[in-house]
């Protein structure tokens, strides 16, 4: 991983022409923003999964009073496309680039979404933060332990309004899940068991409108190897250890953060991991199934799985010594939601748990904008998710136990 990253120097010169960037102190105090104030956000990345992020913002726009001002993306393509949108709802032209220091240099951009490749997500955000500006990024919120610290230190100093998209924590059906847990329902929890399958090409991608012409290559590397230009580099990324850690990252990162909101764990103490590629044999680094197995120090194993050449869904159990509960038989938000009790004589005190009201993430960041407010999803919980899977990464990669060091926040084999 080491030998992937380049250096500092490279990385800030080839983000953006402003450089001046990294003079900005991340200690200057936010500036408050007035009920009829409008907020300027700026798109970092701006292709599949941000374009619902950007229909999310559209949706907002007056409750909210917010606007896009300014989008950046290295593929013109996907530039040109979500240019035209913002157009069309906010009835002016944003500011177009495909470096993203050009768009974090704007004075009038007040916060930015970050939805590009994982390895960009906390690079980015980190002179995010210097430049001053409040921040929603996309799981997984890092790909190193190093980086996570000090995007999580950068935005406490600057008290940041931080949100990273594990949108479960503001789903009604994890938050009533979250309370009926903290009662002790279950007892001793000893296990949280989590799989998913689903058996379907859906990171296929085409790539044939994919031109050299078209792409900011050099800004698409910005902090990887230089190589040829390659479309299936762009357009298929989540096969190459370039630019993911893998199911991991792309897919753990959601069901091991939310296992942190309803146990109230914070980061594991060691992993392992095992995995291959047995079904689809297509060019990709990265296994096609996964599993891991996490100890937690609050005394219970999280074991997590994944195969991408079954579809059997999704469980997602919480095993205690009075009883289980079943979050989910579905990939998404919870559909189950049952308690079973383990004597048999109470069989009939089986239950349903009733969801509360889901929120929507977007909302709530650009609310706690406003109020100066930890958001659901805080720079905190995204740095426990990030260890977690990057300890789960390391495992499977170096095919040793590894240990996080909560003290040095480090990741050490042993």
């Amino acid at each position: 991983m080491a030998k992937q990253i380049m250096s500092r120097r490279r990385f800030l010169r080839q983000s953006s022409t402003a450089t001046a960037l990294v003079g900005v102190s991340a200690l200057a105090a936010p500036r408050a923003y007035g009920a009829n104030e409008r907020l300027s956000i700026g798109m970092i990345g701006v292709g599949d999964r941000a374009s619902a992020h950007m229909d999310e913002i559209h949706r907002l726009a007056e409750k909210e009073n917010v606007e896009i001002t300014a989008v950046c993306d290295v593929w013109k393509v996907n530039l040109a496309r979500a240019a035209s949108k913002v157009k069309e709802w906010f009835g002016k032209e944003p500011h177009q680039s495909t470096r993203f220091g050009d768009l974090l240099a704007l004075k009038n951009v007040d916060a930015v979404v970050i939805a590009t490749t994982d390895n960009a997500h906390t690079p980015i955000m980190i002179e995010a933060l210097k430049a001053g500006k409040d921040v929603y990024v996309e799981k997984p919120m890092s790909q190193t332990v190093a980086e996570a610290n000090e995007a999580l230190d950068l935005a406490r100093a600057g008290n940041r309004v931080v949100q990273v998209g594990t949108q479960y924590r503001s789903d009604g059906g994890y938050i009533a899940a979250s309370k009926e847990l903290a009662t002790g329902v279950l007892g001793k929890i000893s296990r949280v068991s989590v799989a998913a399958n689903f058996n379907h090409a859906r990171w296929a991608r085409p790539f044939s409108n994919c031109k050299p012409d078209d792409v900011d290559w050099e800004a698409y590397l910005f902090n990887r190897p230089k190589v040829a230009f390659d479309p299936k580099l762009l357009r298929r990324w989540h096969f190459y250890r370039m630019f993911t850690n893998g199911l991991s990252g792309l897919w753990m990162a959601h069901h091991v953060d939310s296992c942190h909101l309803l146990t109230g764990a914070k980061y594991p103490a060691s992993a392992v991991a095992h995995g291959g590629v047995y079904v689809w044999n297509d060019g990709r680094e990265h296994t096609d199934t996964f599993h891991a197995l996490l100890d937690y120090p609050e005394g219970f194993l999280f074991d997590w799985g994944m195969g991408l050449g079954n579809a059997a869904g999704c469980h997602y159990t919480i095993h205690g010594a009075a009883a289980t509960l079943e979050v989910s038989r579905g990939t998404g938000e919870p559909d189950s939601l049952t308690v079973f009790p383990e004597d048999p004589k109470e069989k009939d005190k089986t239950r349903k748990i009733a969801p509360e009201p889901s929120h929507s993430h977007m909302a709530n960041w650009l609310e706690c904008i406003r109020l100066r407010k930890r958001p659901n999803a805080d720079i905190q919980f995204g740095h426990q998710h990030a260890v977690a899977t990057i300890l789960a990464a390391e495992a499977l990669e170096s095919g040793r136990r590894q240990k996080y060091d909560r003290e040095k926040r480090e990741i050490v084999a042993g």
